[in-house]
């Protein structure tokens, strides 16, 4: 039988209480969900910090189906397009230090990339915020593709590098994991560093992230969480996600654990990565995605009563969000190893949280 929540009464009762004792109820009704969830409505890890504290944290159903293992809160997920915000902070720490112009097309920096429409009209600014024109490699041919091969990031450039624009840069928006492609590409060249390497030396050692890896997808890795998919609810019974996944890369992939995006958003929060100002810029609403706003590297939700920034994360057994409400001063972390249909599974989870954070009745 299906569980009904009475959400709305809760809308109808906050106007009448004090600031504190609506605070106080949505939390207590968001804590009393998370409680009572259980598998197989969901398969992941839920955490919530208010401020600098913790004050949910807790693990749901199997990290390995097929013997049972259960999900720890500290299981290593699969992050998928979460990955693009780390990619932002990097490529924003260049423009700090005064090594990338946003504005400036990248030929300047790449001269040697292999498409001149590219090199001479899309700008980091238009990568940054799916606005170049460039499409979106991993939804094309990459489920085909031998991917155990794909280990630098040159090694990626036969997949888009040569394929024309979707549109004039700056004029639409159009999510693309190839734009980001081109970010890590940005940041060797002008750091002079390897791409995984600077993310570890100047953003994950600067938050104290030991626990994000960019791991091959054959790899045996201790407490990793085994992604399965439905295909987003076509499918009657899951399936191992394994081909369809890569190396991590630029545009996605890194495996995470939950502790370890709290700290990375509450380094970004406090300026650890970047200047204020570049901070407060790559959290603005720059341009209209296709449900929220985005800025760079990071959506910017203005449909509910306050703000929510973060990012998702989905493909084939992989479904994940990291969203922060700006007027509570609230951070949630959801990640699943498991992809369902609309309405079910993370999404479920997520929109019940928002609905009521933000009073936005469900």
């Amino acid at each position: 039988m299906r569980k009904i929540y009475f959400i709305p009464f809760l809308f109808l009762v906050l106007p009448h209480l004090t600031f504190p004792q609506a605070e106080a109820i949505k939390k207590e009704t968001i804590l009393t969900y998370l409680t009572k969830l259980s598998y197989p409505e969901f398969s992941g890890v839920v955490l919530i910090a208010e401020k600098d504290s913790t004050i949910f944290k807790k693990a749901y159903g199997y990290s390995n189906l097929e013997f049972e293992i259960k999900n720890q809160v500290n299981t290593y997920f699969n992050i998928a397009s979460i990955t693009k915000t780390m990619t932002a902070v990097a490529t924003l720490q260049l423009v700090d230090n005064g090594l990338l112009d946003l504005h400036t097309p990248i030929g300047k920096y790449l001269p040697s990339f292999p498409n001149k429409t590219v090199r001479d009209s899309v700008t980091a600014h238009q990568l940054l915020t799916h606005t170049s024109g460039l499409n979106n490699f991993l939804v094309n041919d990459f489920k085909t593709l031998g991917k155990l091969n794909l280990k630098s990031l040159e090694d990626y450039l036969p997949l888009f590098a040569k394929d024309s624009l979707l549109f004039s840069p700056g004029s639409q928006y159009s999510y693309s994991g190839s734009g980001y492609m081109l970010l890590g590409l940005l940041i060797e060249e002008l750091s002079g560093k390897n791409y995984y390497h600077y993310l570890n030396d100047l953003v994950f050692s600067k938050a104290g992230m030991d626990k994000t890896l960019a791991v091959p997808i054959d790899s045996i890795v201790k407490n990793k969480a085994n992604g399965y998919t439905s295909y987003f609810g076509e499918a009657t019974h899951f399936s191992k996600n394994d081909p369809y996944l890569s190396k991590a890369n630029p545009a996605g992939f890194y495996f995470s654990t939950a502790e370890d995006l709290l700290k990375f958003f509450d380094a970004l929060r406090s300026y650890d990565f970047i200047s204020e100002t570049t901070t407060k810029r790559m959290m603005s609403p720059l341009v209209n995605g296709y449900y929220t706003n985005y800025g760079y590297g990071i959506s910017v939700d203005k449909r509910f009563e306050q703000t929510i920034v973060g990012h998702t994360g989905g493909w084939y057994g992989v479904q994940c969000e990291l969203m922060y409400f700006e007027d509570d001063e609230i951070t949630v972390i959801i990640l699943s190893n498991m992809d369902t249909s609309e309405g079910k599974g993370m999404n479920k989870v997520s929109n019940f949280i928002k609905h009521v954070l933000a009073n936005k009745p469900l």
